[in-house]
């Protein structure tokens, strides 16, 4: 078997990595820093950044739930989307590409407004029914490009032996290559989920209660803003940080796996 190669797509955080000595130690620092500012100001400097922490609390369940929700469904799309574009058939791979084209041409601002008051025209969406929808369905298309250039990225040796052991295409497809192409795609789809992660404050503008909606309501009412948002910064970089570590040791995992 070819060795399989791992491929980088995406635009998410940048991924700490031993083999990059300034990222690596960046990250040691970043993440100390930001931890120790958030400790600092919420023992010594408790108000008003004790009440900020507890007010947007829940904030921060809510951008987890959409970001959890719209990742799941943004990778079902994502993989129909990926082998309409890897399809032979013309007309299914040209809705595909079509749709890959039209979504990640539109910004994300742009259709979360659209999608929300286009549904609401029609049906009576939850705020937050309405921010899931469109982050899949935008991200969807992000995903759609991971997983075409996983599938592509499998050497066709695999899919001609899968032909002379009986496999017909579909089976080829999900019982050879989409498993192979999967340890591929981990890394790229770990680095959208970040991304998509941090696009989760755009949400707010539907008045779905996020942490960036939270913090915006507590400044709105106390009229500390520069501490809020120090606050609210300091929460999304420490969870992002805390993400880009996970995906770094998922990739350090796989590339020992795919090595042995």
């Amino acid at each position: 078997m070819s060795e399989t190669r791992i491929i980088d797509v995406g635009e998410g955080a940048a991924i700490p990595s031993k083999n990059d000595w300034g990222l690596f130690n960046a990250w040691g620092i970043s993440i100390t820093g930001a931890v120790g500012v958030i400790l600092y100001l919420y023992l010594f400097e408790s108000t008003p950044y004790k009440r900020i922490a507890h007010y947007v609390a829940d904030g921060i369940i809510i951008t987890f739930e959409v970001t959890f929700m719209s990742i799941i469904c943004a990778c079902c799309i994502g993989l129909v989307v990926g082998l309409g574009r890897v399809s032979k058939n013309k007309a299914i791979n040209l809705v595909a590409s079509t749709y890959v084209e039209v979504i990640r041409g539109i910004p994300l601002l742009v259709q979360l407004f659209y999608i929300y008051y286009a549904l609401g025209r029609f049906l009576n969406v939850h705020d937050l029914t309405a921010a899931v929808i469109a982050m899949s369905v935008c991200y969807g298309a992000y995903m759609g490009e991971v997983f075409r250039a996983g599938i592509t990225a499998i050497d066709k040796g695999q899919t001609e032996a899968a032909r002379s052991l009986g496999f017909n295409t579909k089976q080829t497809m999900f019982l050879v290559i989409l498993p192979q192409a999967w340890r591929t795609i981990l890394p790229p789809v770990g680095n959208e989920f970040i991304a998509l992660l941090k696009d989760t404050s755009l949400v707010s503008i539907l008045a779905v209660s996020d942490l960036l909606r939270r913090g915006r309501e507590f400044s709105s009412e106390t009229f500390l803003y520069f501490e809020t948002y120090t606050m609210v910064a300091l929460i999304y970089l420490v969870i992002t940080l805390l993400l880009s570590k996970g995906v770094s040791i998922m990739e350090a995992r796989l590339s020992h796996y795919v090595r042995h």
